[in-house]
């Protein structure tokens, strides 16, 4: 037993530095790409010259890098720690594999924030603060619900974040409809489809505070999230105050979400695919797979918003491509977890 959990350790610490490594490089091949320069050379000799090192410089590559570049790769990592792990808590917490970040309404609330933002005429940062409100407003109200039933169980909070998604959805319709066609319906429609094209440093120092205490809480109480998915009985047994921790870890949770979703619109399948992808290395342990789903989902972002600014000479909104990756390879998670099953 102690030979198979020390070969385990072995395992989880060579993933997490394989990671972090790939994580490392694709950062610096980020910002190698581009339209303007894709020498990578130049993109060293700018990092170089910013450690104090004597090198000729581009200030115009100068700027590129840490103005344009750099602020959207940060972005891009952030996003994708965030959703993969509010999507790997949302998953042990409400024991189901198919649960991703809005299940609680979250996506849908940023939406029609954004979307009353973009119909008053407002700017991006107005916008990004409707949005933040508008989530966190969606998970208060279906948060709501259940104590107006009396009834507080994981699948009535399920079914008050469908009812709360699928109000404001049709909210949104009604806003579609009555947007101007040439200029506000389709800034509704691009935002909904995710972007971080106008992402700019004092939007990430905006979420960041929000990205490391949730992020570092819900790391901390991650031992409680596994015992969580035993059962609400198990647990209170066990002596965790379920209702307490169940309650921090979803704030915490649709916290970064709408963090998330404020600043770069509505982005699918990484809070679903990443974290089995955690689970298929590492197993189901939380203490494990939600470090792992952070890195992975880093990565996966990165590799995701590089594609949406290289692949064509016009900007592919994020939505696009992770549907295009992430739905196959959530077909190819099925298939392996039924090939184990036989």
């Amino acid at each position: 037993m102690n030979l198979k959990q020390d070969s385990g350790n072995i395992q989880y610490r060579q993933w997490l530095w394989l990671l972090s490594v790939l994580l490392f490089l694709g950062v610096f091949l980020s910002l190698s790409l581009g339209r303007y320069s894709n020498d990578p050379l130049k993109v060293l000799n700018v990092l170089l010259a910013r450690m104090g090192a004597a090198v000729d410089v581009d200030p115009a590559m100068d700027s590129i890098v840490f103005n344009v570049r750099l602020p959207r790769i940060l972005a891009s990592i952030m996003i994708g720690a965030m959703l993969s792990l509010s999507g790997a808590v949302y998953q042990s917490v409400f024991r189901n594999p198919l649960v991703s970040p809005d299940l609680l309404g979250v996506s849908s609330g940023a939406a029609v924030g954004a979307a009353g933002a973009i119909l008053l005429g407002a700017g991006l940062v107005t916008r990004q603060v409707f949005a933040f409100i508008g989530g966190i407003t969606a998970v208060l109200i279906t948060s709501l619900v259940p104590r107006i039933l009396r009834n507080r169980s994981n699948m009535m909070l399920v079914l008050s974040g469908i009812i709360v998604g699928g109000f404001l959805s049709s909210v949104l319709a009604i806003m579609k409809f009555v947007a101007e066609e040439q200029t506000e319906l389709s800034s509704i429609v691009f935002w909904q489809m995710g972007s971080l094209s106008s992402i700019l440093g004092r939007e990430l120092l905006a979420i960041l505070p929000v990205f490391l205490v949730c992020s570092n809480l819900l790391l901390l109480l991650s031992w409680r999230i596994n015992i969580l998915a035993f059962g609400d009985v198990e647990a209170r047994t066990l002596g965790v105050n379920v209702r307490q921790v169940r309650g921090i870890v979803i704030v915490c949770a649709s916290l970064l979400t709408a963090s998330a979703v404020s600043i770069s619109g509505t982005i699918g399948w990484i809070g679903l695919v990443v974290p089995h992808l955690g689970r298929l290395v590492v197993g189901s342990d939380n203490t494990r797979t939600m470090p792992l789903a952070i890195l992975i989902g880093s990565l996966f972002m990165l590799l995701i918003d590089t594609l949406a600014r290289t692949v064509s000479s016009v900007e592919v909104p994020l939505s696009i491509l992770t549907g295009f990756v992430g739905a196959p390879l959530y077909a190819f998670l099925l298939y392996k977890q039924k090939t184990r099953l036989d």
